[in-house]
């Protein structure tokens, strides 16, 4: 028994390493591209890379608009949600979170660029939300405890800013591109949808037939 619990201990401490090297991975290059956006290049130009919607050129925001980020509330602002929810995913759902992550990054991106207003949006907010609608929703579509208790946690830590997803945001503060939060709330959604079959799954209760009896007598 102690041998087992030993096992699991080093498993568990395995997969909390594992998911917490992508996430620090992705808060590393922001980190970094901001440095450099501010010393090395300039600011005008790097944001230039930002999505604008509607407009060709702007589609290269979808790939690297995460990555930028105005001033450094901008980025402070998302790096502890960031780090947080990414670390969330690749340890929750281990399986299918790279996918995951790569289609919430590339659709969030897409939604904004079609309903975005015209101007320029950048920062890792969609993709802060796309996670956290991610994973709120995993954890109530499949029906497991483990993962609802996932769900209910990142509702108590970010409920209260699902009101920037709304339009009313544009009248509270203009910079705040509610349009890509709302993006990646859509996205998050979708994705919890397409995924709900695969990854943890909640386990089946198999009856012994004999015990089945047993309790019928």
């Amino acid at each position: 028994m102690e041998q087992q619990e030993r096992e699991k201990y080093v498993m568990v401490k395995k997969r909390i390493w594992l998911a917490s090297i992508p996430a620090i991975l992705l808060l590393v290059v922001i980190w970094l591209t901001f440095l450099v956006s501010q010393t090395l290049l300039s600011q005008h130009d790097t944001m230039r890379l930002g999505i604008l919607p509607g407009n060709i050129t702007g589609l290269w925001g979808i790939l690297f608009s995460p990555l930028l980020h105005s001033s450094f509330s901008h980025l402070w602002s998302n790096s502890l949600s960031l780090l947080i929810l990414t670390w969330f995913l690749f340890y929750f759902y281990s399986k299918i979170a790279l996918k995951a992550f790569a289609a919430l990054w590339i659709i969030s991106g897409a939604v904004t660029w079609l309903i975005g207003r015209d101007a320029l949006h950048v920062g890792a907010s969609g993709l802060v939300f796309a996670m956290l609608f991610f994973l709120f929703f995993s954890g109530i579509f499949r029906k497991y405890i483990p993962l609802i208790a996932v769900s209910l946690i990142v509702a108590f830590i970010y409920g209260g800013s699902v009101w920037s997803i709304f339009p009313v945001t544009e009248l509270v503060d203009a910079s705040i591109s509610w349009e890509g939060h709302l993006s990646g709330a859509l996205s998050g959604l979708l994705m919890a949808v397409i995924c709900r079959k695969e990854g943890p799954q909640k386990p089946e209760v198999v009856w012994d037939e004999d015990e089945a009896v047993e309790e019928e007598l």
